[in-house]
């Protein structure tokens, strides 16, 4: 045999088995790309009002606030689409490409009777996968296994523009420095720092003598920070120690008169939530025993000018 004719023999097989992509209409995709970048950073403590707490307790809103140089652009993706070659395929397309040219003739012969109206799915669609049904070196085109490639990209700027957020502080930890004491507490899910100079951490040290806290936040990713201090006003502290006294000394080693006591005691300090909790507090440890909490209810209203609503039974 000829070297021609063996080349020829060669390259008829390598094309029968590598075979030819069957080309599919190219896929085009558009979309918006948004690339911000941190241009500030600040934590904000708002202490609220008035400056100098007369109170013991204070809700202080900490918020970050960040600002960015947002720049969008729209984003062109092309594919190209194409069929992959496999050979086993062709054991059923070409049959079935014999039969969509058959199809397509019959197609075409009826367009012609009506006079052109019929589709070109009809008419031309059966000859297209007839023809490449019946090419050994080409599979019909497939969407299910189709596969692609990126043939461009292309970004064009919109506008670029200053963006602000301004979030809580939520869920974060809080430094609060008392005298040469430093404790540490954390806000709600809103950013809330509940502070009460009457509970742990705080009430675990004495207070008479520290005239300010010192409220201190930081994110440890980029050192932002803040501070803001906290007066506490010289009657509070006068108070304070009394009242911690009042409400967590044992409840129950007191008698009914020494409860109303307590609470007459606190309204008078003029910490009248306070009063009105344990108030609460003793009507419900009374629960179980209706004629004692009768007797608590009736002597809060007489003795400490209580109005006290009636519990409802179960």
């Amino acid at each position: 045999m000829s070297p021609s004719r063996t080349l020829l023999l060669v390259s008829l097989g390598t094309m029968l088995l590598s075979g030819c992509a069957n080309q599919l209409p190219q896929r085009s995709e558009h979309e918006e790309r948004v690339e911000r970048r941190l241009i500030d950073h600040r934590l904000l403590i708002d202490i609220g009002q008035p400056a100098v707490l007369e109170l013991p307790k204070r809700r202080v809103r900490i918020l970050e606030q960040k600002s960015f140089e947002a720049t969008v652009y729209e984003v062109s993706r092309r594919y190209d689409r194409y069929t992959p070659y496999q050979p086993w395929r062709e054991i059923y397309e070409i049959p079935l490409g014999a039969l969509a040219v058959v199809a397509g003739v019959g197609a075409n012969l009826l367009n012609v009777v009506a006079l052109g109206n019929l589709p070109d799915s009809a008419t031309r669609g059966w000859f297209d996968y007839g023809f490449a049904g019946l090419n050994p070196a080409l599979n019909t085109e497939s969407n299910s296994r189709s596969q692609q490639n990126l043939a461009l990209l292309d970004e064009r700027l919109l506008e670029a523009r200053t963006e602000y957020s301004n979030l809580p502080w939520a869920e974060r930890p809080v430094q609060i420095q008392a005298g040469t004491q430093q404790h540490e507490m954390f806000t709600d899910r809103n950013g809330v720092l509940h502070l009460n100079l009457l509970d742990s951490p705080l009430a675990d040290q004495d207070l008479g003598q520290i005239a300010s806290l010192r409220l201190r936040v930081e994110d440890p990713h980029d050192d932002s920070r803040a501070e803001a201090l906290l007066l506490v006003g010289r009657d509070l502290r006068g108070k304070l120690g009394e009242a911690h006294r009042l409400i967590y000394e044992d409840l129950e080693g007191g008698d009914v008169a020494q409860w109303v006591e307590r609470v007459r005691r606190l309204a008078e300090l003029g910490l009248e939530e306070e009063a009105s909790e344990l108030e609460l507090g003793l009507i419900e440890l009374t629960r179980n025993d209706p004629q004692l909490q009768q007797e608590l209810i009736q002597r809060l209203r007489e003795e400490a000018g209580r109005s006290v609503t009636e519990p409802h039974s179960d």
